[in-house]
């Protein structure tokens, strides 16, 4: 029957106009029906060549006459290519550096090229190559590096280069305007500080990085020994006889030897414990487990807590000996290093057999590195290590990250720089280019370089860290640690999260919650009921039963078979129904129960298993999917429990303390493909076989038999957020199997095509089967992971769930998770392999509206096809597009490194901020990829955490992290940083001025300490008190998650408002100078008095007029300012003067306690400041901010 199923279509010239037509029917199919993904795999790739001028369809007018056919779509337009000096000007010269800067890092960095190996058991002498250490480095520099590399982190912005020039230029004479402390004690400390914190990092993960590479594990080594036919070879030495005169003989013996993990090479056997990280990629050759095979963990590769199985290779697992492995002669051929962690290609070889034994090697065969092995010994020979890994090369390095914020701070600066020399050019055209104009415009230049405030970059770096404490200190969110503290501000201005599920949206703990029989349903308060039946069942024939087990395989019991298939068919009474259930799902998964060793046997038995206790107590279920774990749990709370099973047996427990024992015959796994898994059993008692089958109900539809309430109850339990299951079985004669065996043992031995005539062998099974029951296992959800998401959705968050598990499971979590509404329409990406097919999902897709999206990381970027990475490829601008315009988008089957892809494509096309959260190692990427990642401590471990810049520890504390602690930074980093420019402007402005009125010289206004003075313990202490200031209360800013769309639109920090603080500072400066020159004309020899003290007083006023939310600690940052300032009149009045001190100009300290002094400065300081509060007034009453209302 497989042979007859066309494999290869042969489409006519004559065809070609009928092709159209049957992938318009393909993609007009309602649902992914099982097979509904065959009929367009064989398509011809010519046609892609029409598409090249064809757009995607972006608005609704072309699906007017014939909406399935992309020949009718319009041409594009072609556009005229630039040629060129236009094209030069227009992005040519970027295009031109960016290729030379690519070809010159190729050359430094030049990669050597990855190929297929040979590896040799036991012998790494052998490898051909020279490959990696095994050693893993999360380090961002080394030794040489560290201290060039942090500084081209800090120099590259315009910021600090500007004053790395500034206080370069004052070692020159000519230009020097006050002393050198004034311009490199702040530049030093900002240095200083980030010198250390890098350091501070880079320690640390020096530190991790060596006690993972520091992890010993057991190398099998052989030893020789050479003996002589009368002694050892030391006798013979000492009997100053020749050895020469004797024969020979050498011995090898097994030995074992301690290797760090970083000095592991290729060809190694490393032995691995139970509960062991696997220290690099390894083919499976021996396991102390009597099945020859093993479970591993795989939660740090790809994310799923599902136990997986590995099978060891079998010529080795044969071997009566350990140290038989190194008497053989044999090679593992492995293909080249690539990052799919899911397939492997290679073989196994073993020369000294007669004829030599070939094996082929498959992804069941191999050990990942960053694995845990989670049952029994296992030894493995080396074919990958260190960035060769699978784990590396699907892990993405390090990046710095920098906020919003900075940049939009650092294109404030450059605006400042150009007023800056355009002030400068001014008061040189103003002096009409007397003299040496060029050494007066650069000192003009120094004189006005206030207005860039050095200060600006440590009181950000500062304010940052007093987020962090703030974070860390935060009761409600306890446990939560700021790695990077560079971008606190980023959680204010998040559009994009992408998460993971499990273990994040999700606890990854399966309850069983609902088995559904067509007629009754039961649930957890029902489900005593079920235990009676089962009880009762196994207690009305104990005698059939006896009978049955001691005939054994006796042919006797065939007429007893023959005769209950044909008694005619009654209704099954419930108590019957409930049995037949409860045995099919208790018989088919793929369920191991393991014991662990008894505590306290010791003894060093070479590799043999450990003395265990089978008791109840002691057993635990390993699986490679939590759902099956559930199923076989509840199966054993209702009385019928699995007690061992290994590859050809399985024994169930009764109620009673009977053991079942049943013959597996063939096991069919579940796929993505086929959405269902089977098993064929023999019931040793009555040999009778049964085919078992469970699965998605879509697939299971239309292989049962008719019924009337199926999808039906599907629904309902959708509905509630359960994962369903559809169990069925066929009991099978004797003739009929061995029918199927003969034919399905051909299919498997098939070269081409193997997998399709396999699945078309088992299809004629799949005919007709009964249906027993409909199961509900709940995934249980993270504690208020509802409400989380709800209150992201309202703060204007999009939510994107990226998970490597199946799609049926990761829809079912956005719907339980109402990450999709019940009522919201769900958009499934059929999966694509050419061009063409492409084009039509994409525009089927943009007919619907309003719908959630799920698609598969296999359509995005596939590897299998021949026709790679199909919609990036071709339609990558159109698909993010379309995606980022869905409420929710929900992407399954996802690689570490496709996570990263989606992040870096949604960062790459919408310019908007993302943000990562995940819990597993292969989060990792898509968390290095955000702009904030953000890590969870779960069961997954700590990967994700370590790496992230923020780690959290339940996924609910992410609404305070963004809604309170990322609106309270991104606010006061705003304020604080235009504070700061305004506190530069306006002291730059009074220098313009007086420089204005003594005949535009350049000489400074004040004298180096009171400039220092003016930016540190004058002003410092209240500025800073703005990182204290909050606009709303913690609680409003959760109950009002709506407050947060605002924060996207950066309206806090723009060149808006950084134009009404320039005019403020303008306003400000002029008011502060003239009013001193005029008020004070008689003490013209105190104006530096005056004017600093009106200063002062202007800037603690407008810290004041700043603040929304009064502080204990800004008051006395005020009042303390203030009495240093007042004790600095006194103390350092040698600094008052206009001009040197040489010149005897002293500030009298008589004058400044006079009545008029007073009076005036506070008349000066008035002006400034009354009007600014007048209009503070007038537009809270009038334009009142989103926020007010709610304060108020």
């Amino acid at each position: 029957m497989a042979d007859q199923i066309p494999l290869y279509p042969v489409r006519s010239a004559a065809a070609a106009a009928a092709a159209s037509q049957r992938r318009a029917a393909y993609y007009s199919a309602a649902g992914p029906g099982p097979g509904a993904d065959r009929r367009g795999r064989y398509q011809l790739e010519d046609e892609s060549a029409h598409l090249d001028e064809m757009p995607l369809m972006m608005s609704e007018e072309g699906f007017e006459n014939d909406e399935s056919d992309y020949h009718t779509l319009p041409r594009a337009r072609l556009t005229r290519r630039k040629r060129g000096l236009e094209w030069f000007v227009c992005g040519g010269w970027k295009f031109l550096c960016t290729s030379c800067c690519d070809w010159l890092i190729n050359v430094c960095q030049r990669k050597k090229e990855l190929k297929a190996r040979t590896v040799w058991l036991g012998c790494p002498e052998k490898c051909e190559e020279k490959h990696p250490r095994n050693s893993i480095k999360n380090q961002k520099y080394n030794v040489f590096t560290f201290i060039p590399g942090v500084l081209y982190e800090q120099f590259k912005f315009f910021l600090n280069l500007y004053f790395l020039v500034v206080s370069c230029s004052q070692f020159v004479p000519a230009l020097k305007i006050g002393y050198l402390y004034t311009y490199w004690a702040p530049l030093g400390f900002v240095l200083a500080v980030t010198i250390a914190r890098e350091a501070i990092d880079e320690f640390r993960r020096f530190q991790r990085d060596k006690e993972m590479n520091s992890q010993l594990y057991s190398k099998l080594t052989v030893r020789v020994s050479i003996y002589t036919c009368i002694g050892l070879y030391k006798v013979a030495m000492v009997c100053s006889m020749s050895l020469l005169n004797f024969p020979l003989k050498r011995i090898k013996s097994l030995g074992k030897v301690q290797v760090k993990s970083s000095d592991i090479q290729v060809g190694d056997l490393i032995i691995v414990e139970k509960n062991q990280r696997i220290p690099s990629d390894m083919v499976f050759l021996r396991t102390s487990e009597k099945a020859g095979s093993c479970f591993i963990r795989t939660d740090q590769l790809d994310g799923e807590t599902d136990w997986k199985l590995k099978v060891a290779v079998s010529c080795t697992q044969r071997l009566p000996a350990l140290g038989d492995l190194f008497s053989i002669s044999a090679y593992v051929y492995a293909q080249k290093p690539q990052l799919d962690i899911h397939s492997f290609e290679g073989t196994f070889t073993r020369e000294d057999s007669d004829p030599p034994i070939h094996e082929s090697l498959s992804i069941e065969n191999t050990l990942w590195a960053s694995t845990i092995v989670a049952s029994g010994t296992v030894i493995g020979v080396v074919i990958y290590t260190g960035k060769e890994t699978r784990s590396v090369m699907n892990t993405s390095n390090p990046k710095n990250k920098v906020g919003l914020l900075d940049l939009e701070l650092n294109q404030l600066t450059k605006a400042l720089f150009l007023a800056l020399v355009v002030l400068s050019v001014v008061m040189v055209t103003l002096q009409g280019f007397a003299g040496p104009w060029y050494r007066n415009l650069f000192r003009f230049l120094l004189l006005f370089s206030y207005i860039i405030p050095i200060s600006l970059r440590v009181n950000l770096d500062m304010g940052k860290a007093a987020y962090g404490w703030m974070i860390m200190k935060d009761e409600n969110i306890p446990g939560t640690v700021v790695r990077t503290s560079t971008i606190p501000e980023e959680l204010g201005r998040l559009v994009y999260l992408l998460t993971d599920k499990t273990g994040t949206l999700t606890q990854n703990e399966m309850v069983f919650k609902r088995l559904h029989l067509g007629t009754v349903s039961y649930g957890t308060d029902t489900m005593d009921e079920i235990q009676s039946h089962v009880f009762n069942s196994y207690l009305q024939h104990p005698v059939l039963k006896v009978h049955s087990q001691a005939s054994g395989h006796n042919p006797s019991s065939a007429p007893l078979r023959r005769s209950q298939s044909s008694t005619p068919k009654v209704k099954k009474s419930v108590s019957s129904r409930i049995h037949e259930a409860v045995k099919a799902i208790a018989l088919c998964h793929n369920v191991t129960p393991v014991y662990e060793a008894r505590a306290g046997v010791t003894g060093e038995t070479e590799f043999a298993e450990a003395d265990q206790d089978f008791s109840d107590e002691n057993r635990t279920y390993q699986a490679s999917s939590p759902d099956e774990v559930a199923l076989v749990r509840w199966t054993e709370s209702v009385g019928l429990t699995l007690v061992s099973r290994d590859l050809a047996s399985m024994q169930l427990k009764t109620p009673s303390g009977q053991v079942l024992t049943y013959c597996i015959l063939q096991m069919f796994p579940f796929t993505s493909e086929s959405k269902r898994m089977g098993i064929i059993v023999r019931d040793e008692s009555t040999a009778e076989i049964t085919f078992y089958m469970k699965g998605a109900d879509v697939a299971m539809s239309t292989i049962v038999q008719y019924n009337d309430w199926l999808e039906e109850e599907c629904g309902n339990m959708a509905r509630e957020g359960l994962r369903t299951l559809v169990v069925a079985k066929r009991t099978l004669t004797e003739e009929q199997y061995q029918d199927f065996e003969s034919r399905y043992s051909q299919a498997k031995l098939s070269i081409h095509d193997r997998t399709l005539k396999v699945a078309a062998v088992v299809e004629s099974l799949e005919r007709e089967m009964e249906l027993l029951c409909l199961t509900g296992v709940e995934d249980q959800l993270q504690a208020d992971v509802r409400p989380t998401l709800e209150m992201l959705r309202n703060a204007g968050i999009k939510i994107w769930m990226l998970t490597g598990d199946k799609l049926e499971t990761a829809t079912c979590i956005a719907k339980s998770s109402h990450l999709v509404s019940r009522t919201q329409d769900i958009h499934i990406f059929r999966p694509v392999t050419n061009r063409g097919e492409a084009h039509l999902e994409l525009n089927a897709f943009r007919r619907k509206h309003d719908c959630a999206l799920v698609i598969s990381g296999d359509s995005l970027e596939s590897s299998h096809n021949t026709v790679s990475q199909v919609c990036l490829r071709y339609y990558e601008h159109e698909l993010v597009e379309l995606a980022c315009q869905c409420p929710a988008v929900v992407c399954c089957r996802c690689s570490p490194t496709q996570k990263a892809h989606i992040v870096t494509l949604l960062r790459q096309h919408t310019r908007k901020r993302t943000c990562a959260i995940g819990d597993g190692g292969n989060d990792v990427s898509m968390i290095q990829a955000a702009d904030c990642g953000i890590g969870i401590e779960g069961k997954e471990g700590k990967q994700a955490s370590l790496a992230a810049d923020f780690s959290i520890t339940q996924f609910r504390h992410i609404g305070r992290l963004l809604m309170v602690h990322g609106r309270n930074s991104y606010k006061r980093s705003a304020a604080l940083g235009q504070f700061v420019m305004h506190r530069g402007l306006i002291i730059s402005t009074m220098q313009a001025v007086f420089s204005s009125v003594f005949y535009f010289a350049s000489v400074p206004l004040y004298q180096g300490f009171l400039m220092v003075g003016y930016a540190t313990i004058y002003t410092m202490f209240p500025v800073f008190s703005l990182v204290l200031d909050q606009d709303v209360k913690p609680e409003m800013a959760i109950l009002y998650p709506e407050l947060y769309k605002d924060l996207t639109k950066g309206r806090s920090l723009s060149f808006k408002t950084f134009l009404i603080w320039v005019l403020i500072s303008i306003y400000q400066g002029g008011i502060l100078m003239y009013g001193a020159l005029v008020l004070f004309e008689a003490e013209f020899v105190h104006v530096v008095a005056i004017s600093f003290t009106a200063l002062i007083l202007t800037e603690l006023l407008m810290v004041a007029l700043t603040i929304r939310t009064w502080h204990w600690l800004m008051v006395v940052a005020e009042f303390l300012s203030l009495g240093c300032y007042v004790a600095s009149l006194a103390f350092l009045n040698e600094y008052f003067g206009i001009g040197r001190v040489s010149f005897g100009a002293f500030l009298d300290v008589a004058f400044i306690t006079t009545v008029t002094f007073l009076w005036k400065v506070s008349a000066i300081t008035v002006v400034s400041c009354l009007p600014l509060y007048v209009l503070k007034y007038l537009k809270r009453k009038l334009s009142p901010p989103s926020y007010s209302k709610l304060s108020s």
